[in-house]
């Protein structure tokens, strides 16, 4: 491990989850290091405890825990909120999985993985989710909005919950409606520092397209085969 990480903003509180205690003092060092707070638990249901009392900015979640595995623990956090999850997993079929639920993890890393990796990994997740744009650039689409100055969605001006990376493929399509964006193109835009497969893309848009047909903005997101997507302009 590196004896010295590079200061990042924005300092957070991260709960990390890992069974090994190795592995999990490792990455509270070297995120401490890097300026962040952490907090620790070594099965799913302390995690879920500690998520409960302590409200983490963001959660770095393995998968294989005792008591309460951590597809469970994912889902249990996504049922009552939208904060940012870095899955660590050691099997791409974990990834399917997960893709398959419809849970929404802002990203995936893979063991065995580097500490700087993880960290840039933790600092996209994060700039995703407060912000580092000032832009206020607004589009509209019918009654979805997509700010991306306040990085929200709004439908009829109620707020889409959304998770940083929902928010982030929408605001990258909402930037062109009309032109379609490969799902290549959507990681690089969504998905910086990350080494997110095409179908965790697909995975992300599925969740998208479920919470914009659940206020009633249906057919706005468009699957165009063998290329991407794109968000559908609005007509005159």
């Amino acid at each position: 491990m590196d004896a010295l990480a590079p200061r990042t903003n924005p300092v957070a509180r991260i709960l990390v989850v890992e069974d090994d205690r190795d592995i999990a003092e490792g990455i509270e060092l070297y995120l401490r290091s890097a300026g962040h707070q952490t907090e620790r638990a070594h099965d799913g249901r302390r995690a879920l405890e500690l998520f409960h009392a302590t409200r983490p900015d963001l959660v770095l979640l393995d998968l294989g825990l005792p008591e309460i595995d951590g597809v469970e623990v994912l889902r249990a956090i996504r049922a009552t909120s939208d904060l940012p999850v870095i899955v660590v997993t050691a099997r791409s079929e974990e990834v399917d999985e997960l893709v398959g639920f419809g849970l929404g993890a802002d990203d995936y890393v893979t063991k065995p993985f580097s500490p700087r990796a993880l960290l840039a990994r933790v600092k996209a997740v994060l700039q995703r989710s407060v912000g580092a744009s000032t832009s206020a650039d607004v589009t509209r689409l019918g009654a979805l909005v997509v700010d991306r100055g306040r990085i929200e969605a709004r439908v009829d001006d109620v707020a889409l919950p959304l998770t940083a990376t929902e928010f982030g493929l929408l605001a990258a399509l909402a930037e062109a409606p009309g032109r379609v964006m490969s799902r290549d193109r959507l990681i690089e835009r969504a998905l910086p520092d990350s080494d997110a497969l095409e179908r965790t893309v697909d995975g992300h848009v599925k969740n998208l397209r479920r919470k914009l047909a659940e206020r009633a903005v249906d057919g706005l997101l468009e699957t165009v085969r063998g290329i991407g997507y794109r968000l559908r302009p609005p007509r005159d």
